[in-house]
C-alpha cells in the first residue's frame, strides 16, 4: 500500500500516553492503526444506518435473540480460556 507522509497535531498527554506504549519508530504505525480502526467503525456504522433505513430497526424479540447469541459466543471463549473443552456449532442467530 502506498503511504504519504502527513503532520497532524495531538494533545502532548495523548502524544506521550501513546509514545510511552510503542519504540520511536512505532508511533506512526500506532497512529494509523487506530485511524484504520476508526474508518472501519465509521463504515460499519453507515452500513448499519443504511440497512435500518432500508429494512427497519429491530425488533425487542430480535434484539434479545442477539444478546443471547452474543452471550454464548462469549460462553465459550470464556470456557477456552478456562481450559474447557467446548463443543462448536455452526448455529446462527434467527
Amino acid at each position: 500500500m502506498a503511504t504519504k507522509k502527513i503532520t497532524i497535531t495531538v494533545p502532548e498527554e495523548l502524544l506521550e500516553s501513546i509514545r510511552s506504549r510503542v519504540d520511536a519508530r512505532g508511533v506512526s504505525a500506532w497512529i494509523t492503526e487506530a485511524a484504520a480502526r476508526r474508518d472501519a467503525m465509521d463504515k460499519l456504522g453507515e452500513l448499519a444506518a443504511g440497512l435500518q433505513e432500508e429494512h427497519g430497526a429491530l425488533t425487542d424479540e430480535e434484539l434479545r435473540a442477539t444478546d443471547d447469541w452474543l452471550a454464548a459466543i462469549d460462553a465459550k471463549h470464556d470456557a477456552l480460556r478456562a481450559g474447557a473443552e467446548v463443543k462448536h456449532d455452526s448455529g446462527q442467530a434467527a
